[in-house]
């Protein structure tokens, strides 16, 4: 295509490439050994042009490795500029700098060559189950702690596998034939997108991906633009308050604008913890770009184009800045919790647009025994050591409850619990919706879970607990109210702590009841049918129904409207 693309070319061109990187990433996740990747779709896939600007990502992962990995491609360029790269070689790191945001991230980038030219730059990361060190594990008190640290390097030069670099990953990690399955299948992946992209440029007479990739960065750029003129000029901050570990942990967020640009300072926010809840700020950024963007333009498609009209700022030694060597493996802890941050600040310039606060943060159940860790070695238990991604309940929207048992904003599925028994000698005895667990208003929140855990052999395992919403609930937004908080106990009644190693002794089950998402809107205009609705599917009961929403319902399941009517004037709201 020796002539500039026509409006029709761009769009096949731009279209093409998002089935392209989709392709990518389903290599993936088909390939892949680990739950995280394979069941979860924790990961992500893009494809680079040689400057390191993302110009497509895959929908399949999750924004704290896409928005992280998008500014990746840049520092290995830095390492190996392109004129030292060969077709064939691969590169990897896990640095959660340059990478994103801790070590059980790797990120591979290869550089693809056409005609003997390098054109493009395909990016992947996935989250391994291991990666040595503390394991699982947020009590690591240093980045030294948490396990193999792999600087930007070869894993493949001229198509041969860097065995040397293989070998210390296995000597390392708990799990090696996961970590090194994972390692193939994301060379695997960049592999694929790689092929079809030279496919696609054969078709076209493409010799290089520069004028479109100038269209889609600066289209998608000029849109970013025009979404944020749409916004009243003015500055908003907000600030939430979660549990932390020490401590209660403040989070800060001021957002502004400066042109075309959303300015978000992080300017207030808790300082650095003892554990490892910490955030490179490459991981608060890829979140809080995320928010803005799914606040204000969610229909543009991603790229580097997008991300540059969002500026991230933050206090050094902050929990959402923290430098080498701060202890960062749990910092989706902090990571999860900054949409809601943001959002905080938009409803204040855009009231009625975004949701009230959900748990946010993932309940993923990080379960194991054996490995020195939980002191059951020679009872003839096996060793096993699985994360399984599990969430809470969203905060409800403007004009809908929220949704129940929902990773936002991770994006990450749920792993079922047919593979968890699979692969463990666990038995997951219960799970369900948790009734009552959404913060009641005009919009519901979402559901937590609760789910019921035990041994097969009825032997004693463990759980890495790292879980928030305890004791801080989701709020809720205009008028809504909190959601539940979340906990762990034994079936037998003992309760359980929420941060560390949590032993299930043998006989006994683990019990997890999930946060809900907070309410929006004042309860009482919920409309009584809804309220009924409600109680028949069996997430709230009559108790509630009368207690929170003012709604009596009658012996057939439906609403009394005159008893409804007095108990709501009871309450406060006209009938």
């Amino acid at each position: 295509m020796s002539a500039a693309p026509g409006e029709i070319e761009i769009q096949v061109l731009w279209n093409r490439l998002l089935a392209v990187v989709e392709e990518q990433a389903q290599t993936l996740v088909r390939t892949a050994f680990s739950t995280a990747a394979r069941e979860a779709g924790d990961i992500s896939a893009g494809v680079f042009d040689m400057q390191g600007r993302m110009l497509a990502q895959a929908v399949t992962g999750t924004p704290g490795h896409v928005n992280s990995m998008a500014r990746s491609v840049r520092h290995f360029l830095d390492a190996f500029p392109p004129a030292t790269l060969h077709d064939g070689d691969v590169l990897i790191t896990n640095d959660p700098w340059k990478g994103t945001g801790h070590l059980f991230d790797l990120t591979v980038v290869t550089p693809i060559f056409l005609e003997g030219r390098a054109v493009a730059l395909f990016a992947c990361t996935t989250h391994v189950v291991d990666i040595g060190g503390l394991g699982v594990s947020a009590e690591g008190r240093q980045i030294y702690h948490e396990g193999l640290y792999i600087p930007p390097m070869h894993l493949a030069r001229l198509g041969i596998m860097n065995e040397d670099l293989l070998a210390i990953v296995r000597a390392n990690v708990r799990e090696p034939v996961q970590v090194v399955g994972d390692i193939h299948a994301l060379a695997a992946c960049n592999e694929t997108g790689g092929r079809r992209l030279r496919q696609m440029m054969r078709e076209f007479d493409l010799a290089d991906l520069d004028r479109i990739g100038e269209e889609i960065i600066t289209r998608s750029r000029r849109a970013m633009g025009e979404a944020v003129g749409r916004l009243p000029r003015g500055s908003w901050s907000a600030s939430m308050t979660i549990d932390g570990f020490e401590g209660p942990v403040t989070l800060a967020a001021t957002l502004s604008l400066a042109g075309d640009r959303v300015l978000v300072d992080y300017t207030g926010t808790s300082g650095l913890s003892r554990y490892a809840i910490n955030c490179p700020l490459c991981y608060t950024e890829a979140y809080t770009c995320f928010a803005v963007k799914a606040a204000l333009a969610p229909w543009i498609p991603n790229n580097t184009g997008t991300l540059d009209a969002v500026v991230v700022t933050a206090p050094e030694n902050t929990i959402v800045n923290a430098p080498h060597p701060a202890a960062v493996y749990a910092r989706s802890v902090i990571g999860h919790m900054l949409p809601d941050v943001v959002f905080g600040c938009l409803d204040q310039a855009l009231p009625l647009t975004v949701p009230a606060e959900g748990t946010s943060s993932l309940w993923n159940l990080s379960l194991l025994a054996g490995h020195g860790l939980t002191g059951t070695e020679g009872t003839g238990t096996r060793a096993f050591n699985v994360t399984t991604f599990h969430s809470g309940g969203a905060g409800a929207r403007p004009r809908q409850d929220g949704l129940s048992a929902t990773p936002f904003p991770s994006g990450v599925r749920a792993v079922p619990v047919e593979i968890t028994e699979a692969i463990t000698p666990l038995v997951i005895w219960r799970k369900e919706l948790r009734a009552g667990s959404g913060g009641p208003g005009r919009q519901r929140g979402g559901l937590g879970q609760r789910m019921e855990i035990g041994h097969r052999d009825g032997a004693a395992f463990a759980i890495q607990a790292r879980f928030e919403r305890g004791i801080h609930p989701a709020r809720g937004r205009d008028g809504g109210r909190p959601g539940a908080t979340g906990r762990l106990s034994l079936l037998s009644g003992a309760s359980l702590g929420l941060k560390g190693l949590q032993v299930i002794p043998a006989g006994d089950r683990l019990v997890v009841e999930m946060p809900g998402g907070g309410g929006y809107g004042d309860p009482l205009t919920r409309h009584p049918t809804a309220v009924a609705r409600d109680v028949s599917y069996g997430l709230i009961d009559t108790a509630a129904a009368e207690r929170d929403y003012g709604v009596v319902i009658c012996a057939d399941g439906l609403p009394d409207p005159d008893a409804t009517a007095r108990r709501r004037a009871a309450l406060g709201q006209r009938p």
